[in-house]
């Protein structure tokens, strides 16, 4: 499953009541560490498009979410789940960090995806 495009008009019904878990990146074309996370997002996004959604919001052409939720620098990552936010990362970081942020935030294929090495909570 690829990322899917949420605007201020789509984000309740595509983040807020969505069925699992959603992250959410806001992003602007002009933003460079949001180009360099974009495509560990596309792979996060087919390697788990099964247990959560990866959503993307275009601060600029969507501004009133990010204001409603403080969205100050971007790249900012939400994690939404039963309509909450549940943990929010700034800033770029590479996929291995993304992938423990949600196993950490209980996203469990996540974890799986890392190696044993790489998943800190791994027993």
């Amino acid at each position: 499953m690829a990322t899917v495009k949420v605007t201020d008009e789509s984000f309740e019904k595509d983040v807020l009541k969505a069925d699992k878990p959603v992250l959410v990146d806001f992003w602007a074309e002009w933003c460079g560490p949001c180009k360099q996370i974009a495509p560990a997002l596309e792979e996060i996004a087919r390697e788990l498009g099964g247990e959560v959604t990866v959503a993307k919001v275009n601060i600029e052409d969507s501004p009133t979410t990010p204001s409603r939720y403080g969205v100050r620098g971007i790249p900012t990552m939400m994690l939404f789940k039963d309509g909450q936010m549940a943990s929010m990362k700034v800033g770029a970081v590479p996929k291995t960090k993304i992938l423990e942020w949600l196993s950490e935030a209980g996203v469990q294929s996540a974890g799986q995806l890392l190696g044993p090495a790489e998943d800190k909570g791994a027993a």
